[in-house]
């Protein structure tokens, strides 16, 4: 039986990850951080719907931050493969911290890599890169593309990208970066923008909320669904040559454009509640990252067809699940992003993803 250590399990991508790997037979190894109070809602009903789960998924207390902590669990788990999925990954924070993010998403990865090299490991390895290190370079992006990273998280996912291209070409280890394209799902935190509009939309819908305040609205993103691109991150590190890989959808979608098609998918004008604050902005902007696909999948939906998809799906969950959400919070205190099927499976084939 194939080992893996999941780092960031806790999060959207490492919970779709862990369930995919029991799926496929796998024993899973995830790193959680200590905390006062528990953050696993994400990873928690894994054990109730994956019976497996109960002999096949471990959790360990680590951080990326905490080099130690890192030795101790890859020569206690011995992995076959390693997925290096945790990180400081909201943009925005990472301008107000920017030294954690440095310590957690760059020189992690570094920790990472030399705890498997000093273990005597084999592992695969698997490095979470992110769209964000193209910053202002002019889409479509490829693993040709210059990299141009417009804030510190991004800044902090190149020196890992580029550190684990490195150990892949000095030691010979297998190494696997794969650039991401935002990928959002009904798990993704409330806090991106995504998901803080389709929440939005959905407790505006049903009276619980007045307005929505974002930044800038003219931003464009490649927006697919986490638990696809979950899937292509094994079907990567399975490859026989380590490499880059870029994985996206090719289409570009505007937050102005995002916003309108959530709120009429509940009967909505979004002018009429969406407002734009400063206050939300960058000190550096992000203006487009779209993905370079060399060959177009059968039936690659068109802009308006990712969308309309993308809000049937998202505003359905949010519309379900935020009532639930109100009356537990009631509840307290007087005692889905969500996802979005951008592209068809056959995206996930490698043969349909760039590859460098």
């Amino acid at each position: 039986m194939k080992r893996a250590l999941i780092t960031g399990i806790t999060g959207q991508d490492g919970s779709y990850l862990a369930e995919l790997l029991l799926e496929k037979g796998y024993d899973v190894h995830g790193l959680v951080r200590r905390s006062s109070s528990f953050n696993r809602g994400r990873i928690d009903p894994i054990w109730f719907t994956y019976p497996q789960a109960a002999d096949h998924l471990h959790l360990h207390y680590g951080d990326m931050t905490d080099g130690v902590s890192l030795d101790r669990i890859v020569r206690d788990v011995r992995p076959d493969e390693v997925y290096n999925l945790a990180a400081q990954s909201h943009v925005a924070v990472s301008f107000e911290m920017p030294e954690y993010t440095a310590s957690a998403d760059a020189v992690g990865a570094v920790r990472l890599l030399e705890s498997i090299r000093n273990a005597g490991l084999d592992s695969r390895f698997y490095q979470a890169s992110t769209s964000e290190m193209f910053g202002s370079t002019p889409p479509p992006h490829d693993e040709t593309s210059a990299f141009h990273p417009r804030s510190p998280y991004g800044a902090a996912k190149l020196y890992a990208h580029s550190v684990t291209v490195n150990y892949r070409e000095a030691y010979g280890m297998h190494a696997v970066s794969g650039i991401l394209f935002n990928h959002e799902s009904p798990r993704r935190g409330e806090s991106f923008v995504t998901r803080k509009i389709t929440r939005a939309a959905a407790q505006i819908k049903l009276g619980q909320q007045e307005r929505l305040s974002l930044g800038n609205l003219d931003a464009i993103r490649d927006w697919g669904y986490a638990k696809e691109y979950v899937d292509g991150m094994w079907r990567m590190l399975q490859q026989d040559e380590p490499s880059t890989f870029v994985l996206g959808t090719g289409v570009g979608t505007s937050v102005r454009e995002f916003c309108r098609y959530a709120f009429e998918h509940v009967g909505l004008d979004w002018q009429e509640y969406v407002d734009t604050d400063p206050r939300y902005e960058r000190p550096a902007e992000v203006d487009a990252l779209i993905a370079e696909l060399e060959v177009a999948p059968v039936g690659s939906p068109e802009r308006s067809e990712v969308l309309s998809e993308l809000e049937t799906r998202v505003l359905e969950d949010e519309v379900a699940v935020v009532p639930i959400y109100h009356a537990a919070n009631l509840y307290a205190t007087s005692s889905a992003v969500s996802g979005f099927h951008t592209t068809p499976n056959e995206l996930l084939d490698l043969s349909e993803v760039t590859v460098g």
